[in-house]
């Protein structure tokens, strides 16, 4: 009980750490985020209004940007409640779909096949459930129940179903490492290109998706790994060693995304800034160029 009190303590321990550590560095990009946000509508619904009687009034000829710039200004203050109300219909329609099994297995299999954060929530994945299995495996659980349990702890239906087919596997004689390599890989789902064609502009999610079609959800390093501790007898040593190695990539990815995310955030808001000033003062070079003349 002790052995495996500990190793509980040290997982979630690890699982604190790597949450507060994403808090910690996300509280400045939300803040600076939410605070353009409100500065962008507020260019936008009284700001621009501004200048458009201006223009208007010295009926000056519009470049194409001011005018754009102008039409989205309309549509914010048309369509206003279309802010809060795409992202709860988002939502909403995620959790509907994904309430049916199968629709679920295609939006786990999306998260793990979508650019940038897929690769992530694998590596999490893999982690938590290599260390759920070897601590099990060490405390002499029997291995179709080991299985059953780190089965149930993955909270995603793709590793769910790779799990399922090992415990069968070895209900059948098998070893661990030969289903491990044979069901690693998810193949071709109807419903995750559903998914990628709806959030990822259609034609081009089909496309990244038919890319990963062969990518597989465990690395062939982790199933060497498996496979050697189950001829030396030490199947939990090397499970351990295995969620180690990806708890430590996960960090290493984590702090990388968030270091990247900053200056990623100011040059998009700079972008937008900008655009905003070149629009609107482009008249007005033009109507002081005009009244010179």
């Amino acid at each position: 009980m002790e052995v495996i009190l500990q190793r509980l303590a040290e997982f979630l321990e690890r699982s604190e750490q790597l949450k507060a550590k994403i808090k910690s560095a996300m509280t400045y990009p939300v803040a600076v985020l939410i605070f353009a946000i409100g500065i962008l509508i507020f260019i936008m619904m009284k700001i621009v209004p501004q200048f458009e009687a201006i223009f208007a009034d010295f009926d000056v000829e519009l470049p194409g940007l001011t005018q754009f710039l102008i039409t989205a200004s309309h549509a914010c203050m048309t369509y206003w409640y279309l802010g809060p109300g795409i992202p709860l219909g988002i939502w909403l329609f995620i959790k509907i779909t994904t309430s049916f099994s199968y629709m679920r297995f295609g939006w786990h299999l999306f998260m793990l096949r979508i650019p940038i954060f897929g690769p992530l929530l694998e590596k999490t994945v893999v982690a938590r459930t290599t260390r759920t299995l070897g601590t099990l495996v060490q405390s002499g659980v029997p291995i179709l129940e080991a299985l059953h349990i780190t089965r149930e702890t993955t909270n995603n239906g793709v590793f769910e179903k790779m799990y399922q087919k090992i415990l069968e596997a070895i209900r059948d004689g098998d070893t661990i490492a030969n289903p491990m390599r044979n069901h690693s890989r998810p193949g071709f789902h109807p419903a995750c290109l559903f998914y990628f064609f709806c959030f990822l502009a259609g034609p081009i999610g089909c496309l990244i998706y038919m890319m990963k079609l062969q990518a597989k959800v465990l690395g062939d390093i982790v199933v060497n790994m498996v496979d050697v501790g189950e001829e030396t007898g030490e199947l939990d040593t090397m499970l351990y060693k295995v969620a180690d190695v990806f708890d430590d990539e996960v960090q290493t990815y984590t702090e990388a995304l968030l270091s990247m995310l900053e200056p990623l955030l100011v040059m998009g808001l700079g972008g937008i800034v900008g655009t905003i000033v070149v629009a609107l003062f482009l008249p007005m070079i033009k109507l002081i160029e005009s009244l010179s003349q």
